[in-house]
């Protein structure tokens, strides 16, 4: 009977799949028209024209959006895998089936005893929550290969280490995949296999083309983007009379004018205080369960993401993706966050592309959605830093009684 509802639940899923995506196909291909900015436009003029760039034998060093690292060159030409389309709609199919990949790993690692098929549903409703946005990005392609390395990583520490570093290199945010592995031989084959990948690859990027690594100026010369949880500073002092203005700066809408420097320098020590506490994790951390990867990578993840000084409609993809992942588990304990961020992606695409226009002005309606957004961020992100310290951590009190047990006083954690 369990078997049979499990099945039946699959196919549900499935056919939901199935109908969310085929909506989101047909609002992509303007099919059918949304209201704000044209999210497709991306796809069809700035990955193209990157793509042509690519086709001539060099990175796009010239060009300040450029801002990934070196194997997005392959997200950006994987379009001509399909040459009987034109560029963009082969972006759409692909993307899609990037989409399709991760729900079937999702409904595989589902099955049997101690896994959820709860994870699944994450997926199927947390991308059309997302909009159009979703296929109008390469993230669900890289949040494949991150979905990818967890699931696998739970038999696999190596495929997990390598496609880390894959994912790595086509868009940074997976290296923390490798955050919550298990101490001793778990870690040394993920991490060792991690640092060969990256190197082999990295290396053969920089061989192969000049300018592989020209991405790490432009980043580094970016702002306070409008839509981070610092940019609510200047959403609310623009209501005071703050000098500033909004402009498209590095490939997105940033704050400029005074205090922005200061905002966004305070925002890069809210993301080193996220290090430290995660580096503070690991060396306390002593239980290690099947869910601990995940569980670490997806509070990791939304540590970077809630600090960065740039919040993109699309960073909420990574987020879908990884709490996903940890409801595979019955022993996990991210629920709540995960529900949280499915919340925080609904209001994303309230806030772009549908109101935009609230957003960049500043008024009632853009600084409520941002605050709801960003709030549900926070939260979410103390929530998976409180619970994953509690599950992992051991109190004083059980260090002591252990030791107590084993008639030999307790070493402090972390040595």
């Amino acid at each position: 009977m369990a078997g049979s509802t499990g099945s039946t639940g699959a196919r549900y899923a499935v056919a939901v799949w199935a109908l969310t995506r085929v909506a989101l196909l047909l609002c992509v291909t303007k099919v059918i028209t949304l209201p704000g900015p044209d999210v497709t436009s991306d796809v069809s003029a700035i990955y193209h024209g990157w793509s042509e760039v690519l086709k001539s034998g060099t990175y796009p060093q010239d060009d300040v959006t450029w801002q990934y690292p070196p194997l997005a060159a392959l997200a950006v030409l994987s379009p001509g895998l399909l040459p009987m389309l034109d560029y963009t709609s082969a972006f759409f199919v692909l993307v899609c089936l990037c989409d399709l990949l991760v729900l079937g790993l999702l409904l595989y690692a589902g099955r049997g005893e101690g896994r959820s098929q709860a994870g699944t549903w994450v997926w199927v409703a947390g991308v059309p929550l997302l909009g159009t946005t979703a296929y109008a990005r390469y993230d669900v392609m890289v949040t494949a290969v991150a979905v990818a390395a967890l699931l696998a990583g739970v038999r696999h520490p190596r495929v997990l280490g390598a496609l880390a570093a894959v994912g790595g290199l086509l868009k940074v945010w997976p290296a923390l995949l490798l955050a919550g592995t298990a101490r001793g031989r778990q870690t040394r084959l993920a991490w060792g296999a991690a640092a060969v990948t990256a190197a082999g690859l990295l290396a053969g990027c920089v061989l192969a083309m000049p300018g592989a690594l020209a991405f790490l100026g432009f980043q580094r010369d970016r702002g306070t983007e409008i839509e981070s949880l610092g940019g609510l500073v200047f959403h609310v002092a623009r209501q005071f009379g703050w000098s500033g203005r909004i402009e498209l700066h590095y490939g997105s809408m940033e704050f400029l004018g005074p205090r922005v420097p200061l905002v966004s320098t305070l925002a890069l020590g809210l993301s080193v205080l996220a290090l430290g506490w995660l580096l503070l994790w690991r060396l306390r951390a002593r239980d290690f369960t099947l869910s601990t990867p995940a569980d670490a990578a997806f509070t990791a993840v939304l540590l970077f993401t809630t600090t960065s000084r740039v919040i993109s409609p699309q960073y909420m993809l990574w987020l879908v993706g990884l709490a996903a992942v940890c409801l595979v588990f019955r022993g996990g304990r991210m629920a709540l966050p995960a529900v949280l961020v499915l919340a925080a992606t609904g209001v994303t695409q309230a806030e772009f592309p549908l109101g935009f226009v609230h957003v960049v002005s500043s008024d009632a309606t853009g600084v409520t959605l941002m605050f709801l957004r960003n709030g549900l961020l926070v939260a979410a992100t103390l929530i998976a830093c409180q619970r994953l310290w509690r599950r992992t951590v051991p109190r004083a009190a059980d260090a002591t009684a252990s030791a107590a047990g084993t008639g030999r006083v307790a070493e402090p954690a972390g040595t």
